[in-house]
């Protein structure tokens, strides 16, 4: 049988959710641009604040756990994940991991066309982009997507699939801006935790709207 005991971590943990961190360091873009790195951090936040081993967060995953310990220490390098607690199996230290931020915002200071970062700003984006196409194929392939009607008598499925483009005003513009802002904060507030045993429905949102400036030349 294996014997476990449990400690705190050495070092304190800043508690789940603390605040938004804004990105504007290379290191952290870097940090940030890969797949696996994100879909690692999108897990911790998803069960948070309950930290997870990197065996739990594999499976979440569907990715081998030996595959998982570089990207970790790379997380944890750059302070987007810490070590909240351990504990030790059949003489093993295993850690469990938190995420240390609630959310992530990247600077617009480093899309500007004369910023030295602009390149890992672009890689963190189309990571982030290559990490909804991956887990809406697990979630597809796993048979999770629910395609029955909406529980308001609407017409359609439950999900909304949408690619828009649109020609507003820029006062029209601003409000469906301040609209969508509004609507996540909501949805944030109203929130329930991984481990409430509710009716809670699990639901996936990506959210990416910028304006585009006119073509030149």
């Amino acid at each position: 049988m294996a014997d476990s005991t449990t400690d705190p971590a050495t070092d304190p943990v800043p508690p789940f959710g603390a605040a938004d961190r804004v990105v504007d360091d290379v290191a952290t873009l870097k940090a940030l641009a890969d797949p696996l790195r994100l879909g690692i951090l999108n897990t911790l936040h998803r069960y948070g604040p309950q930290p997870l081993t990197v065996k739990e967060i594999a499976a979440v995953l569907g990715e081998p756990q030996t595959k998982l310990y570089r990207h970790v220490k790379q997380l944890e390098k750059a302070e987007l994940i810490a070590v909240a607690g351990t504990r030790l199996v059949s003489g093993i230290v295993e850690s469990r991991y938190q995420a240390c931020q609630e959310g992530l915002r990247l600077s617009g200071q480093i899309f500007a066309a004369d910023s030295p970062d602009r390149p890992e700003a672009l890689a963190a984006m189309l990571a982030a982009l290559d990490t909804v196409r991956a887990q809406f194929e697990r979630d597809f392939l796993n048979d999770r997507i629910d395609y029955t009607p909406p529980r308001d008598g609407s017409a359609g499925m439950a999900g909304i699939f949408a690619h828009s483009g649109f020609r507003l005003r820029p006062e029209r513009a601003d409000r469906l801006r301040a609209a969508i802002r509004a609507a996540l904060a909501e949805a944030a507030a109203d929130e329930v935790g991984a481990d409430d045993e509710g009716d809670a429905v699990e639901l996936v949102l990506f959210t990416l709207l910028y304006e585009a400036k006119p073509p030149t030349g």
